[in-house]
């Protein structure tokens, strides 16, 4: 799924996967969310609710520019460093074509269904 994203104002490239937790979550769109840093691997913003993580595909471990969520917290997730090891709390939902730079400094994302 083909999504418009713009980090502190500027656009990227993103996607989503097709995914239960990934089609739940283009159903919140559009979205405008502060972020904040956490553990300097990734940008993070709670969400106006939970979402569906039925049917949830086998775990693996984040990467650099990664859009996950984390289920037991409610947060979308931004990897500008490669993750933890794999885990069934964390759910990769799509991905940025960002440098980790720009990602890693962000403070605001915006995103929207693509046209």
């Amino acid at each position: 799924m083909d999504i418009r994203v713009t980090l502190d104002g500027r656009p990227v490239e993103a996607t989503l996967n097709d995914s239960p937790a990934a089609r739940d979550f283009a159903e919140l769109l559009p979205l405008t969310l502060a972020l904040t840093d956490f553990h300097g691997t990734e940008r993070v913003a709670g969400l106006p609710r939970k979402l569906d993580t039925s049917g949830a595909p086998d775990p693996t471990a984040a990467k650099i520019g990664d859009i996950a969520y984390y289920a037991p917290r409610g947060n979308l997730a931004l990897f500008y460093q490669d993750g933890p090891s794999a885990s069934a709390d964390l759910l990769i939902l799509g991905q940025l074509d960002v440098g980790a730079a720009q990602l890693g400094r962000a403070g605001r994302i915006t995103v929207e269904a693509a046209p």
